[in-house]
């Protein structure tokens, strides 16, 4: 029986889909005004191996992300500039470039995590007539009122606007949006549609005005348009429950009368060094600058598993390191346990699964099941083939790529002592060259000196 973690009630609970064996999932994507660093794609891996272990369950799921392309202003709230429009004039590009470009990089980081593509990739410029409907219908429900900066959503209409965020509205009463917007009847009182911005760069005709919609709308808009009115889990960091998610849950009461996703799930954040990541502080690191310091990204996966999404996880290059080196070893093993085969029992497969399914049951505890994989590695009692086969059945929700490992694998260890060595060959470093091919040796591979570069092998 899976059990889920949901905001809304502050408390887990038991997931029943409101259709049986399907699930409807949407997920808070990027606003792709700049790069999405490690701790963007810290949520999106945990997000991924839920949805895998849906599937592994027996569900058949529509995963539904959307891509904010306009209308995220810097604040996350209704003042500041908008995001898109601060990418475009930091790099001299238009708003339609910076959308491309990085649209491009989300998508590269998702594939080098072994992040699923979700069903569906939204973006909301392409959703400008849903949202536009959508605030029509808010609008025709009484659930707003118009000042010179817009259509702006009435909370006083939505009596339990504080509850999902337990919000102190009378300290939020003197807050800064009402000497910005002195029309509002509120200062949590939200922009649905935003108007009198000539200069605004990205803009659409409506009827409120020419204008461009508030940040919140869209993922009402197209989570409901392609999972329905009311769907099943609606996932996001931690950092959207104050603002944009419980403006979303406002405005769809004043669109439909009612929640729109029945589970809200939110992780804790990738830190780095115990300290938040972050594009101002300039400590971002991208899944492309793993590489280029030799890591293999999955091993930034291995390690995202090994925390549990509602505990987050501190980054450090020592950590990633290890997590490296336990995801090396395990390849190790899978290769090991493919060749030497041996009987296969079906109740040791089955009860390893039961126990796999168990633990992931527990809100998505994958640390746990990435510690009951390591249990399957170690257990005597198992033959090689049952370990193979259930490590590779475990992987169906990991996502490390397990079952791809060749024979001739070559660790990223091995080779980045190959490229090392070759480095000293070049400054004709001979004795330095030496002392690595007999280490690379000591580890089990030869390498061959060749006009292309090294190859190297494993020793027989």
């Amino acid at each position: 029986m899976l059990k889920l973690y949901n905001t809304l009630k502050r408390k887990k609970e038991e997931f029943k889909p409101i259709k049986n064996k399907r699930a409807g999932v949407y997920s808070c994507g990027p606003t792709i005004y700049w790069n999405q660093h490690i701790g963007n794609m810290y949520a999106y891996i945990q997000w991924d191996a839920m949805v895998r272990f849906l599937k592994y369950s027996g569900i058949k799921v529509k995963w539904v992300m959307n891509i904010t392309d306009v209308g995220h202003m810097t604040s996350d709230e209704d003042h500041g500039e908008d995001k898109m429009e601060k990418g475009a004039k930091r790099e001299g590009l238009t708003v339609w470039q910076i959308a491309d470009k990085y649209i491009k990089q989300f998508v590269e980081s998702m594939e080098l995590l072994n992040i699923q593509r979700p069903d569906v990739l939204c973006r909301a410029t392409e959703h400008i007539k849903d949202q536009i409907e959508l605030i029509k219908k808010i609008e025709k429900n009484g659930f707003t009122y118009k000042t010179d900066t817009g259509l702006v959503f009435d909370t006083a209409k939505f009596p339990d606007y504080a509850k999902f965020s337990k919000l102190n509205l009378k300290k939020q009463m003197a807050g800064s949006r009402v000497k910005i917007d002195p029309e509002k009847k509120n200062p949590w009182d939200f922009l649905l549609w935003v108007t009198n911005q000539p200069t605004h760069l990205m803009q659409w005709d409506s009827p409120w005005g020419r204008g461009f919609p508030g940040w919140h709308i869209e993922c009402t808009a197209m989570s409901t348009k392609y999972l329905d009115k009311i769907f099943d889990i609606h996932t996001g960091g931690k950092e959207h429950i104050p603002v944009h998610h419980t403006n979303e849950i406002a405005q769809a009461f004043g669109a439909f009368g009612k929640q729109t996703a029945n589970y809200w799930l939110h992780n804790e954040w990738l830190l780095l060094n115990k300290g938040k990541i972050s594009k101002s502080l300039g400590n971002v690191i991208l899944v492309t600058d793993l590489i280029d310091k030799k890591f293999d990204p999955l091993s930034l996966r291995y390690l995202a598993l090994t925390s549990h999404y509602r505990q987050g996880l501190n980054f450090t290059w020592q950590g990633l390191g290890a997590a490296q080196n336990a995801l090396e070893n395990l390849r190790n093993r899978i290769i090991e346990f493919k060749k030497a085969g041996g009987k296969i029992k079906k109740e040791n497969i089955t009860k390893y699964k039961n126990k796999f399914i168990e633990i992931i049951e527990n809100d998505l505890n994958f640390p746990q099941a990435i510690a009951l994989a390591w249990n399957v590695v170690k257990d005597k009692k198992l033959s090689e083939k049952e370990k193979y086969t259930i490590l590779i059945d475990f992987d169906t929700v990991f996502g490390l790529k397990l079952k791809d490992v060749k024979s001739d694998h070559i660790p990223v260890e091995i080779n980045n002592l190959a490229k090392k060595r070759e480095a000293a060959r070049k400054i004709k470093d001979w004795q330095g060259a030496d002392d690595m091919r007999k280490e690379i040796e000591s580890k089990g591979y030869l390498v061959n000196d060749t006009p292309t570069g090294p190859e190297i092998t494993i020793k027989h």
